[in-house]
C-alpha cells in the first residue's frame, strides 16, 4: 500500500503557508443517541447506571479543576506581564532623566502600568502584551540613538530583565497553551465528559496567538 502522505512526490506548496489560530469558541454539543445511551443503562439495571453516574460527578469535578489550573496558568503570563511593566516605567523613567523621551510614550507606560495584571480574557491580555511589546520597542529606539546610555548601568539591567521576562512570559503561554488542549479535548471525549461538558454549557477555549504586526516583524531580517 502506497503512502497517503508522499514527502518525495507532494503535492507541495512552493509559496508556503502561514497559520493563524482562529479567534472561535465552539460549544460542546451531544446528540440523541447519548440520551438513549444513558437511558440504557438504567434500563440494563440499577448498578450500571449508579456507575456512570459516579463517572459524571468525578467528570464534572475533574473539569472544574482544569478550568482552575487554566485561570492558574493565566494569571502566571498576567504576572510577568505586569513585572515586564513595571520595568518598562523604570527604564522610561531613567530615559527620560538623560534624554527627551516622547512624552507620549510616558502617559502610555503609566496606563499599562495601572492596567497590567486586570486583563478579564485572553483576547485582552494578547492585545496587552503587544502594546507592551511596541512600548519597549520604543524604548529601545530611543536607547540605541543614544550610545552613551549603555553604560549607564541601571538602564542595562532594565534591558537584561526585560529579556529575562520575554522568555519567562513565552514559558507560561507554552504551559498555558497546554492545558487549554488538555481541556478542549478532555470536553470532546465521549461519553463521560463530552455529556458533563454539553450539559455544563462549555465550550473550547482559545491558545494564545500573537499579533499580525509580531509576525510581520518575525519575518524581517535582525543580522
Amino acid at each position: 500500500m502506497a503512502n497517503e502522505l508522499d514527502e518525495m512526490t507532494g503535492p507541495v506548496n512552493e509559496q508556503g503557508r502561514d497559520v493563524n489560530v482562529i479567534e472561535k469558541q465552539i460549544p460542546v454539543k451531544v446528540g440523541i443517541g447519548s440520551t438513549i445511551f444513558e437511558i440504557l443503562l438504567w434500563v440494563c439495571g440499577i448498578i450500571p447506571g449508579i456507575i456512570f453516574l459516579i463517572m459524571k460527578i468525578n467528570a464534572r469535578t475533574y473539569l472544574r479543576q482544569l478550568q482552575q489550573k487554566i485561570q492558574h496558568d493565566a494569571s502566571q503570563i498576567d504576572n510577568y506581564l505586569e513585572q515586564r511593566v513595571v520595568i518598562l516605567q523604570n527604564a522610561a523613567k531613567l530615559l527620560d532623566k538623560a534624554i527627551d523621551l516622547d512624552k507620549d510614550t510616558m502617559t502610555k507606560v503609566a496606563a499599562y502600568r495601572a492596567g497590567a495584571g486586570n486583563q478579564v480574557d485572553d483576547a485582552q491580555r494578547n492585545a496587552a502584551s503587544a502594546n507592551i511589546d511596541k512600548l519597549f520597542g520604543q524604548i529601545n529606539v530611543a536607547f540605541e540613538q543614544y550610545p552613551d546610555l549603555k553604560a549607564h548601568n541601571e538602564i542595562e539591567q532594565c534591558l537584561q530583565q526585560n529579556s529575562y521576562l520575554q522568555k519567562e512570559i513565552t514559558a507560561a503561554r507554552e504551559l498555558y497553551n497546554d492545558t487549554v488542549y488538555r481541556w478542549n479535548a478532555d470536553i470532546q471525549a465521549w461519553p463521560t465528559k463530552m455529556i458533563v461538558a454539553a450539559k455544563a454549557g462549555y465550550t473550547t477555549r482559545i491558545p494564545f496567538s500573537t499579533s499580525a504586526e509580531i509576525k510581520e516583524k518575525a519575518r524581517g531580517t535582525f543580522f
